[in-house]
């Protein structure tokens, strides 16, 4: 998984498409508790309904350890998976890392 250790409280994850996608989220269990999370969805070119379960999974996991979660560089294909689900309103989204890491820092 292609993690970028941003500062000692944020990570970014370049995710990939299945089976990559499945590994990527899970591996996420090892990071830190209190570690704010920037998911790259720039290579991912569709979603399935096991790949936003496991996004919902770990939108929970991480607001019962007091931290954020941001999805970015969504390609309209993945945009109309979160749409179609109604679960677009449960994320923060940004267009791009830089973005991302941005409303992070003022946040």
């Amino acid at each position: 998984m292609p993690v970028e250790k941003w500062s000692d409280n944020v990570v970014v994850v370049h995710l990939g498409d299945d089976p990559q996608f499945t590994d990527d989220l899970d591996a996420l269990g090892a990071v830190g508790s209190k570690v704010d999370v920037v998911l790259d969805f720039a290579a991912i070119h569709f979603l399935n309904s096991s790949n936003l379960a496991r996004l919902l999974a770990l939108r929970k996991r991480m607001q019962s350890a007091d931290a954020r979660l941001v999805l970015c560089g969504v390609s309209t294909s993945v945009w109309g998976a979160f749409l179609v689900t109604g679960i677009d309103k449960l994320f923060d989204f940004r267009d791009s890392v830089p973005t991302a890491l941005a409303s992070l820092q003022l946040a």
